[in-house]
């Protein structure tokens, strides 16, 4: 076991796998030479050559079309298009090629891609947007967002070991950041996490927070700061969107009675309003409240300077449980999330 980054967990099982595969290949912007531009892939030209690591011009239709087609031909591409907001160029190419040939096909043909996505920090409109959800809508794709180093490397592995085409969503924010919450850090051996796993963060009695992505960490601080109210949370994370075994959160709904989601994800349209629904649906008996969500703003990702008061917070969680779950004997909100702020957000469409 070792303690390790959220980046060198991916590298490094993109490592092992290439090491243990040879039709595995890397491709994308500054994979090669540059090592990508957030040095996950540094030192792999070096090791294993042009033909395995290779950039590619700044073309995302090339890049996901070309995976396509060396998936059908019987490699195992992972391809990089540095940020999720270029999903947008490519869409015909991942929503109708990468997620369909399979079955289309019958499971004749196979569909070994893995395409990584990161998630911007500091970038601004169009460099800085959660898009799971618009993911998780297709059929014929599977979708991950792994938060830890431990659940990074396990997920690449499984990835990298299916027939599935997957999409792999990665934060920048949380690149840097060691493993802290599974003891003795990320196994030395190679190992996998299925997908649909759900990772227990830490147990507790009063109420459930699922988590999606890098807002993992701020709710870990909430959950800390909640003690101090005799709040016992429970926090769970989900590093596989698509599937997602309900079996673990249904378990926990049904002991805590209330339940809190949390993603960077702008509110309207988030992945997240799928999994409270399914909620309800499952846990209906129950129920202390309705299931509440904090996510982003809807409104367009802001320069990084403003960020406060776009992505979540410690503060919003902790507001969103004293407002919509559950009192906290003298707790002072530090934004407001009424019914009333919330109907007239909702009117003005942000």
């Amino acid at each position: 076991m070792k303690k390790i980054t959220v980046s060198k967990a991916i590298g490094e099982a993109l490592h092992e796998e290439m090491l243990r595969d040879k039709n595995v290949f890397i491709m994308g912007e500054d994979m090669a030479v540059m090592g990508n531009v957030f040095a996950i892939t540094k030192g792999f030209l070096e090791e294993f050559g042009p033909n395995r690591v290779i950039d590619t011009p700044i073309s995302e239709t090339f890049i996901i079309g070309g995976g396509v087609g060396a998936a059908l031909a019987g490699a195992r591409p992972v391809v990089d298009m540095h940020f999720a907001d270029f999903i947008g160029v490519p869409m015909d190419e991942i929503f109708n090629q990468m997620s369909k040939w399979q079955a289309m096909s019958a499971g004749i043909l196979k569909m070994p891609l893995v395409l990584r996505v990161s998630v911007g920090a500091q970038y601004g409109a169009q460099h800085s947007q959660e898009w799971t959800a618009m993911c998780a809508q297709v059929p014929g794709l599977k979708v991950c967002f792994p938060s830890t180093p431990w659940e990074a490397k396990g997920l690449m592995e499984t990835a990298l070991n299916g027939t599935d085409p997957v999409i792999f969503f990665e934060s920048q924010r949380i690149y840097d950041v060691a493993e802290q919450f599974h003891e003795g850090g990320v196994p030395t051996e190679r190992y996998e996490i299925p997908f649909g796993a759900v990772d227990e963060i830490k147990s507790g009695k009063d109420v459930t927070i699922l988590t999606v992505g890098a807002p993992l960490y701020r709710a870990a601080e909430a959950v800390e700061e909640l003690k101090k109210y005799n709040v016992d949370a429970e926090l769970i994370n989900l590093p596989s969107i698509v599937p997602l075994d309900y079996t673990k959160i249904v378990e926990s709904v049904k002991k805590t009675g209330r339940v809190l989601l949390v993603s960077d994800a702008c509110t309207r349209g988030s992945f997240l309003n799928d999994i409270a629904q399914n909620i309800s649906t499952l846990c209906f008996g129950y129920l202390d409240a309705p299931p509440a969500i904090v996510g982003a703003q809807n409104w367009i990702t802001p320069p990084f300077e403003f960020d406060e008061f776009y992505s979540p917070s410690k503060e919003w969680i902790m507001d969103a449980i004293h407002e919509q779950l559950l009192p906290l004997e003298n707790y002072v909100p530090t934004t407001s999330v009424t019914d009333v702020e919330r109907m007239r957000r909702l009117k003005a469409g942000v």
